[in-house]
């Protein structure tokens, strides 16, 4: 996980650079690195949008209990992300006490698709540069 974190760290670091320089032989394969979804590459929110990849919809109680985070960190991190269209929020009552549901939107799961998809392009890159 260390050698894929360097990677990417060295990825995001080096790819503005790489398209005004001409490739160079250490850093072929280097100019099309993936950019990654920062919205969806924070930890809670890659949590949020796995988690309900797996599952129709999540209450906030069982997401804050699988993510193992604070009522505070889980809102804020749900609103980004339904602000970005990525999650729908339905809000109910059970009688006086209050219940918020989640659900990956058709845009959320494209959204996961591609991040996963960069993300194992950046682990070939670092597999192939650590050979």
């Amino acid at each position: 996980m260390a050698k894929v974190r360097a990677a990417l760290h060295h990825l995001e670091r080096q790819t503005p650079a790489l398209r005004r320089r001409p490739e160079s032989r250490s850093r072929r394969g280097l100019e099309n690195a993936p950019q990654l979804d920062r919205l969806i590459h924070e930890r809670v929110r890659l949590g949020i949008v796995s988690a309900l990849a797996v599952n129709e919809s999540l209450s906030f109680h069982d997401l804050k209990r699988f993510l193992n985070t604070t009522d505070g960190n889980l809102s804020v991190h749900a609103r980004k992300l339904e602000e970005a269209g990525y999650l729908g929020c339905t809000k109910s009552f059970a009688g006086r006490v209050p219940r918020t549901a989640y659900r990956l939107t058709a845009a959320g799961r494209r959204a996961l698709e591609r991040y996963l998809d960069d993300m194992e392009r950046v682990i070939r890159v670092a597999r192939n540069h650590s050979a």
